[in-house]
């Protein structure tokens, strides 16, 4: 089985070590990671670099950690700092790079003798390989790794194919908020709830533009799923609350931070099962391989061959949305100013690659044009890190002159609509010492509140006079904001935006802000399903031997997807996928 180790070795950092009999000095460096420093430790044969160690991080396990150590590999493969990036891990690839040059500096050696270009063009002819397995999955994000966990379940050997160098994609970066109606942590909280609110809230929060039946199997089958993923070892918090933009309090939380928990239950089970389960990670899916009216497997490279995958029952389509696809999304957009310039949360491999596959077989695929858009992007890089708030209950968002603009748990696309008509298209969420008691209060990031202060990603103040300097926004506005939210939180008057979701009044200090704007988050639109997860083509018959699941699919959530939602959308219909593909013999 082909895929990297989901947890890194953290190696103790030394500053002499015995090599070959010889003295061989590591020299250490360090850069600033996504989390925090990244320390490397950095030994030399001659001029040669002989080793690179990741010696300390705080970044996340299965997504900037690995990065760190696949960089780390690279440069010493090719002797050089120019080596790429790690795809959606820039920050950590630039921290190792950083860290690597700080080390050449201090073992005296001159840096521009490592800064050799690599030669990336292809030179070898690739060859061609051959597999094959009774399901194949193109994906190893949340959705194609339920796929293929849950075809093994049912008696499938699987191969899944992965283009992107690390398995997890967007859900392992995710802020891992999964909605379910859950009659045991609901009820502990004095939460009311039903499967049929649930229904109601997606269905008609996405306007009624979604598939009832697709609706209906998601609210039915999430708590389910999310049984299914604890059966297997995945714990998640008993408390519920309520994800920005998720209408109600049935969000749980992983315990493990952002999506990681996912990923790491779903690789733990292939891992023990790698005789029957394989994954070939940077390989790209090229074309869906039909016979006779029935697709029969698929053509994908790598940089070393050209793949057939042979399909016994099924191929599942599990590649994600198409959000970092920038052409893509301006051809479709109907709804939202130009998205040109709008950053993504996505990483980088959400380009779309499998609608366009099944649309060329005859799929098709539906709501194209419902793209989301969060209003809590980072302002530099567009993802949702950084972001200070711990739930709907506890925050409000103020604009530029410091005055609330909008219903902070209204619908995610009425919240960013609200913030497009504001200055610079720029708020700031406002919280207090009731979201963050102490320093090393984490996010939802796995950030601590400290991190993002020392960062410069948030601001504090005992007062909220002095919060309104720092940031810039008028002292008198913000206190009336929040003098005007408390009296709507004591039930005094009606929030004048007509926020009915409260908890705590913001009033213990300290006070903390936090800068945040418009960012691709999700896309609705994609390859038309049946509740079995079988591809539907434009005369709405089953395409044979197709199926998908997860964000490439369209129907599910309508105009706009309601937080919380995606999660256990990739979880139900992943297992489901896996399910119907490795019956179907």
């Amino acid at each position: 089985m082909i895929y990297p180790k989901q947890e890194l070795k953290i190696s103790r950092s030394i500053e002499d070590m015995k090599a070959g009999g010889e003295e061989s000095i590591q020299y250490t460096g360090q850069g600033r990671g996504c989390y925090g420093p990244i320390k490397v430790g950095v030994t030399f044969e001659g001029n040669k670099i002989k080793d690179v160690k990741i010696l300390e991080h705080s970044e996340s396990q299965g997504v900037g950690g690995i990065a760190a150590e696949i960089v780390a590999d690279e440069i010493v493969k090719h002797q050089s700092i120019a080596v790429d990036a790690v795809a959606g891990c820039t920050k950590s690839s630039t921290a190792v790079l950083t860290a690597v040059e700080e080390a050449l500096g201090k073992a005296g050696k001159n840096i521009n003798d490592y800064w050799i270009e690599i030669d990336k063009s292809i030179t070898q002819i690739r060859g061609k390989i051959e597999k094959e397995a009774d399901v194949v999955i193109i994906g190893a994000g949340g959705a194609g790794l339920a796929a293929a966990v849950s075809a093994h379940q049912n008696g499938a050997k699987v191969l899944v194919l992965e283009k992107m160098p690390l398995v997890g994609g967007n859900t392992i970066i995710s802020g891992a908020a999964y909605n379910a109606v859950d009659p045991k942590r609901q009820s502990a909280q004095g939460i009311e709830d039903s499967i049929d609110k649930h229904y109601i809230q997606t269905y008609e929060g996405g306007d009624k533009l979604a598939k009832p039946e697709l609706v209906r199997t998601l609210v039915e089958k999430a708590y389910p799923a999310l049984e299914w993923l604890e059966s297997m070892g995945m714990k998640f918090r008993d408390d519920i609350f309520t994800v920005l933009g998720a209408l109600w309090p049935r969000s749980h939380k992983p315990e493990k931070p952002i999506g990681t928990g996912y990923i790491e239950t779903y690789m733990e089970y292939i891992g023990k099962h790698s005789n029957d389960i394989e994954i070939m990670l940077n390989t790209k899916a090229t074309e869906l391989l039909m016979e006779g009216g029935r697709v029969v497997g698929i053509e994908a490279e790598n940089p070393e061959n050209i793949v057939i995958a042979k399909a016994n029952y099924g191929v599942v389509i599990a590649t994600g949305g198409f959000s970092a696809n920038v052409n893509a999304r301006n051809h479709y957009n109907h709804m939202w100013p130009d998205l040109t310039n709008i950053k993504t949360t996505n990483r980088p491999g959400a380009m779309g690659d499998g609608a366009w596959m099944a649309e060329k077989i005859g799929a098709n695929l539906v709501g194209m044009e419902q793209i989301q858009l969060l209003p809590m992007g980072d302002i530099e890089t567009g993802s949702l890190s950084g972001n200070i708030e711990q739930g709907v209950e506890d925050r409000i968002f103020v604009n530029k002159d410091g005055n609330r603009f909008v219903d902070e748990g209204a619908r995610r696309d009425v919240m960013t609509k609200a913030l497009f008509e504001q200055e610079d298209t720029l708020m700031w969420v406002i919280v207090d010492k009731h979201s963050y008691p102490t320093g090393d209060t984490k996010n939802n990031f796995d950030e601590t509140i400290d991190f993002l202060l020392e960062d410069g990603t948030a601001y504090k103040a005992d007062t909220l006079a002095e919060l309104a300097k720092k940031i810039g926004v008028d002292p008198d506005n913000l206190i009336k904001s929040i003098e005007t939210f408390n009296l709507a939180v004591d039930k005094k008057i009606e929030d004048p935006f007509g926020r009915t979701l409260f908890d705590n009044k913001l009033d213990a200090p300290p006070f903390y802000a936090g800068a945040r704007m418009p960012t691709v988050h999700h896309t609705m639109g994609g390859i038309e399903i049946n509740t079995k997860a079988q591809v539907l083509n434009k005369e709405g018959n089953i395409i044979k031997g197709l199926y998908a699941a997860g964000e490439v699919t369209g129907g599910i959530h309508g105009s706009n997807r309601l937080g919380g939602n995606a999660v256990p959308e990739t979880v139900v219909f992943g297992k489901i996928a896996g399910e119907s593909a490795a019956k179907e013999k």
